[in-house]
This record gives structure tokens, C-alpha cells and sequence, in this order.
């Protein structure tokens, strides 16, 4: 269907929505006022575009006319670029959202290769999303963190809770590879070590419903770097979901009723993502528009230090400002993802 066309029914169907609404009865005007929420933004950008055609034809009829020949031009320029960039922008509002997007998440770093420094660098990027959460004031809560003795992690997980979540750091799961002099090197030579991320879209009951008879739990003393409290208790969780062979394990918290509850929540969320993932390989199409596959395996991205730069492999894009990255400043990666992802199913849709 050709844009114009779709844009036509967009309207009219805003239009039934607001004349149904007049008469509807309790039941229906739930749904129907959803509904008209999320075509409101479009209806206003397709307003938009519809005034700068009109300006556009306009000031086109006003070019033959000498006296306004100077006016129009000027006019005519502003809205012919205008009306493109419009459209585009409807283009990108119209493509299928992912039901996911809107939601919170659940972050999982390990250190992969590399021994102590793969831990080291794990804690490092751990709290670069830690202070990227805080700069767009999302709630960041650590569920999980396993330390060991030189300050690095055996693994960490978090949630991160806010909207659109999902959306911003979903295109950051894969592995990273570090490349660095360690700090316990005394010969100067670089090491080259590797971190694996998970972002998981965050999935109530409804999404995913568990069995408790699928589940085994254990409880068992934490351990900890340095023989904190956590040593004390069996306070401990391991959750083993026995039909896909998914285990969480869960010891942040004194209480084990807190860290059986953080514990079912990762699980969940390691379900849904599941689930979402068998869906997606049967849409080889829409998979294949997608920025990478989400292979956990898939190395996306290389933090080069004694260089000073910053390469994500899936677009080519190198920044030179690694310390900025460190600190959490990910919106320069994070657009230019997000932007090729949007481009490349564009173009699948043939736009």
C-alpha cells in the first residue's frame, strides 16, 4: 500500500475512534483511548506533513509571479526539504515496534576469556551502565554481584527499570573484547580479553508461566571476597528450571526469600528472551534487518585503550573517546545502532 493511502486510513481511523468515543459505553472506552494515544503522535506528524505539501504547492503556483517570485522561492526551498523529512520520519513511526521495547530490563555481565582482567574489565562495564541508567534516570538496582579478591566480578546482573529500557540497550548483548596493558602485567604487553553482556527485556507472570513443580531449588552458604556476612547464612539461592536446564543463582541478599524472588525474576526474564529468540528464527526476514543476531557469541564491540578508542564491528563506527565511553556516555553508540537497525528495515519493507 503506498504511503499516501496508508496515511489516509491512519486518519480516518483517528477520526472513528473520537466519534465512536462520544457514545461508547464503559467496556469499550479503555481500549479505544489506548488505541488513540498511539495514533495521536502519528495523526500529528501526518498533519504536519499534509501543511507542508499544501506550503510547498503554494509557494510552487507563486514562482511564476515576479512581485512574489523572491518571497516564494525562499518558501518553496524550506518545505520541499521539508516534506521529505517528514515522510521519513511517518516511515519510521509506521514500522512494527517490538513489543518488548517500552519495557525494563535485566542486565547480566561475565567475564569470558581472559582470566582476572576479563573480571576487571566486567566490573568496569558493569558500571558504565550503571552511570548510563543514572544520566537518563532510570532505576538501576544490582541484583547480583559476585566479587572477587582484586575487585573484578565472577558475574553481575541488575535490573534496570524505566521506559523504553529495552529499546536503548537491547543491541548491547553480545561479547566485548578489551584490549589493555592489565595492571599486573609488568612486562607492558598488551592482553586482549572478553566480557559477555545479556540484555533481557524484563517479563511479568502473564508472559511466562512456571510451574513449580519444573523448578529445583537449592540454598547454600555465599561465598564473598574478604568474608562478609554473606558467609554467614545459607542465604544463598540456585533456581534450576528443569525443562530447559536454565539455573540462576542468587546471593546478593541476607534473606533468602529476597534472593529466591531476584532469582525468579532473572529466571523469567532468561525464559521470555527464550521465547522471543525462537519466534524471532522463524522470521528470517525481520531477523535478518536486525543490527547483528543477539548471538551471546557474536563479539560486537572492542574497547581498545592504548589507543584510546571505541569500534562496534556490526556498523564500522570507531570513536575516540574511550574514557567518555567508560563513564557511561553510550548515546553516540546506542543512535547510531538504533539508526542503522531502523535503515535496515526500511529497506526490507522495500521503503
Amino acid at each position: 500500500m503506498a504511503l499516501p493511502e496508508k496515511l489516509d486510513r491512519l486518519l480516518l481511523r483517528a477520526e472513528e475512534i473520537r466519534h465512536t468515543l462520544n457514545t461508547a459505553d464503559g467496556g469499550q472506552i479503555g481500549a479505544l483511548t489506548r488505541e488513540l494515544s498511539e495514533l495521536d503522535p502519528l495523526v500529528e506528524k501526518v498533519t504536519a506533513l499534509r501543511n507542508a505539501e499544501r506550503a510547498r504547492d503554494e509557494a510552487e503556483a507563486l514562482l511564476a509571479d515576479p512581485e512574489m517570485r523572491e518571497l516564494a522561492e525562499a518558501e518553496y526551498q524550506a518545505q520541499k526539504e521539508a516534506v521529505p523529512a517528514l515522510e521519513h520520519e511517518i516511515r519510521l513511526m509506521l514500522l512494527p515496534k517490538d513489543a518488548a521495547d517500552e519495557r525494563s530490563a535485566i542486565l547480566e555481565i561475565r567475564p569470558a576469556a581472559g582470566g582476572d582482567e576479563a573480571g576487571l574489565f566486567a566490573a568496569e562495564l558493569f558500571r558504565a551502565y550503571q552511570r548510563y541508567a543514572e544520566s537518563r534516570r532510570w532505576r538501576f538496582e544490582v541484583l547480583d554481584y559476585d566479587e572477587n579478591e582484586l575487585g573484578g566480578v565472577k558475574g553481575a546482573s541488575a535490573e534496570i527499570a524505566g521506559q523504553g529500557v529495552f529499546a536503548r540497550l537491547k543491541f548491547e548483548s553480545g561479547v566485548h573484547r578489551v584490549q589493555r596493558v592489565p595492571a599486573t602485567e609488568t612486562q607492558g604487553r598488551i592482553h586482549t580479553s572478553t566480557v559477555t553482556v545479556a540484555v533481557l527485556p524484563e517479563a511479568e507472570e502473564v508472559d511466562v508461566q512456571i510451574d513449580e513443580k519444573d523448578l529445583r531449588i537449592d540454598t547454600y552458604r555465599a561465598s564473598g571476597a574478604g568474608g562478609q556476612h554473606v558467609n554467614k547464612t545459607d542465604s544463598a539461592v540456585r533456581i534450576t528450571h528443569l525443562p530447559t536446564g536454565v539455573v540462576v543463582a542468587m546471593q546478593e541478599e541476607r534473606s533468602q526469600h529476597k534472593n529466591r524472588a531476584k532469582a525468579m525474576k532473572v529466571l523469567r526474564a532468561r525464559l521470555y528472551d527464550a521465547q522471543r529468540t525462537s519466534l524471532d528464527a522463524t522470521r528470517t526476514d525481520a531477523r535478518r534487518a536486525q543490527v547483528g543476531t543477539g548471538d551471546r557469541s557474536e563479539r560486537i564491540r572492542t574497547y581498545n585503550f592504548p589507543q584510546g578508542r571505541v569500534t562496534d564491528h556490526r556498523i564500522g563506527l570507531t570513536l575516540h573517546k574511550i574514557d567518555r565511553v567508560m563513564l557511561g556516555e553510550l548515546d553516540e553508540l546506542i543512535d547510531a545502532l538504533t539508526a542503522e537497525d531502523q535503515a535496515a528495515r526500511l529497506a526490507a519493507q522495500g521503503e
